[in-house]
């Protein structure tokens, strides 16, 4: 039985949408994010216990797990739901690639590092991991984005092939545009992220916690991308011919800048 969580990136979109979520459902959940001030408003509304970290760093790791195993003494559930994107090509610089990828990927690393083994010892554990349709497929325009998640989804399923069969369960949200401030900010891509209708935190979160009782690995926000997963697997070269002509068409109406500046317009 699942009574306890933690939620990372909680003070909003899908992390305050699934804070409210989980504590409807009578879960002691601790909420976490770099943005004290809004935390404190989503832990007001939700009864959660909030904790001001960065995943993004070890110490912040090191210090969350710490406080939600005091706060809560067993974590039953992670959920792994800080992201950060730096929109940008080849050119992006190194601060960004280091940044976006102690976010979106060794943030899961150094969490899990803690948790497992204890995990291990009692014999239960979950681990979900907000990832992307990104990381099933990928994201014109940000090669930062791409590349981490798909080493958020490489990471969620190592977890679950080495573990499944000592009680720790490994899942992956994977939506396509959803209604956060990531799609506001992301520009003339918001009508691509968006194109088979953008979802609400609140449809995320409410998919995640179904997704809780029946264990699948892929949570998928929006069915569509099942199909898109099948076509790329059935036919990897067609399916990149299909994406670099959408990339054509969106630097042709100046959406996309051509390559070797990289850059968004």
């Amino acid at each position: 039985m699942v009574a306890t969580a933690v939620v990372t990136g909680a003070a909003h979109g899908i992390g305050a949408a699934l804070t409210a979520r989980l504590a409807a459902e009578g879960l002691r959940v601790v909420a976490a994010d770099v943005d004290g001030d809004a935390l404190t408003d989503v832990a007001g509304t939700t009864g959660a216990t909030p904790v001001t970290a960065d995943v993004g760093t070890v110490a912040g790791v090191e210090a969350l797990v710490a406080a939600a195993h005091d706060a809560l003494g067993e974590v039953d559930v992670w959920f792994g739901n800080a992201g950060i994107d730096r929109i940008g090509g080849l050119d992006s610089s190194e601060d960004d690639w280091r940044a976006v990828h102690d976010v979106n990927v060794m943030a899961h690393v150094r969490t899990a590092r803690l948790l497992v083994p204890r995990w291990l010892e009692r014999g239960s554990g979950r681990y979900v991991v907000t990832a992307s349709a990104a990381g099933l497929l990928t994201m014109l325009g940000s090669p930062t984005y791409s590349v981490t998640k798909h080493g958020a989804v490489a990471l969620a399923e190592w977890l679950s092939v080495t573990y499944r069969h000592r009680g720790i369960v490994s899942q992956a949200i994977c939506p396509q545009g959803v209604r956060t401030r990531m799609l506001e900010n992301a520009s003339g891509l918001a009508g691509l992220l968006s194109r088979d209708s953008a979802r609400t935190p609140e449809e995320v979160a409410d998919l995640a916690v179904e997704a809780l009782a029946d264990d699948r690995f892929l949570v998928l926000p929006h069915p569509e991308v099942a199909g898109y997963y099948e076509a790329r697997a059935h036919d990897s070269d067609r399916w990149l011919g299909g994406m670099n002509r959408l990339q054509r068409k969106l630097e042709d109406a100046g959406v996309l800048a051509g390559p070797g500046t990289g850059a968004s317009v």
